[in-house]
């Protein structure tokens, strides 16, 4: 599993992922839609696709490579408890892109703090860190927050995101 930070985002360093997935075939690698994550079926050496990554994207990217057990053992763990959020929240999963520069404060953790957050981060599991948003137009702000609130960069996506990702995987068992 890739999950590429700051690719395609608001018109900046941008690049078909599509492409680079079927550039990469014989790492046997599926693209997830347009969110710079990609599923690694024949991944061999993981320095050496992470170096043919790094030379295929045109410009410096921050890269996390984890294995698809991981995300799996994340669903098993079901972070949310199967509570359907409100129309207007968003549940999302965060990867460090490296170790976590210290520990987090007690949780849930809420940007801004009180009944109109925007972001509230309501646990970690491993390197993943997840939480919730709320569709607003300031939250894309307090989510980039989330690199110093854990002292580590991070890459968010959508849980709809991992879900798909865990039914790609779990077909791939069968």
């Amino acid at each position: 599993m890739a999950f590429l930070r700051g690719v395609n985002v608001g018109g900046h360093r941008r690049f078909r992922v599509s492409l680079l997935a079927k550039e990469l075939h014989d790492y046997d690698v599926v693209n997830v839609g347009a969110t710079g994550l990609l599923i690694v079926r024949n991944p061999g050496s993981t320095s050496a696709f992470r170096a043919e990554l790094l030379r295929r994207i045109p410009f410096e990217v921050d890269i996390v490579l984890c294995n698809g057990r991981e995300l799996l053992e994340l669903h098993s763990a079901n972070p949310f408890a199967d509570e359907k959020p409100a129309s207007d929240v968003v549940r999302f999963v965060s990867v460090l892109i490296g170790p976590a520069g210290h520990r987090l404060a007690r949780m849930p953790i809420e940007i801004p703090s009180g009944p109109q957050w925007l972001v509230r981060v309501i646990g970690r599991r491993k390197r993943f860190v997840f939480g919730l948003y709320r569709r607003h137009m300031k939250t894309i702000g307090y989510l980039g927050q989330l690199d110093k609130l854990l002292g580590a960069r991070v890459t968010t996506r959508n849980w709809n995101t991992i879900l798909t990702v865990v039914r790609i995987l779990e077909r791939g068992r069968r």
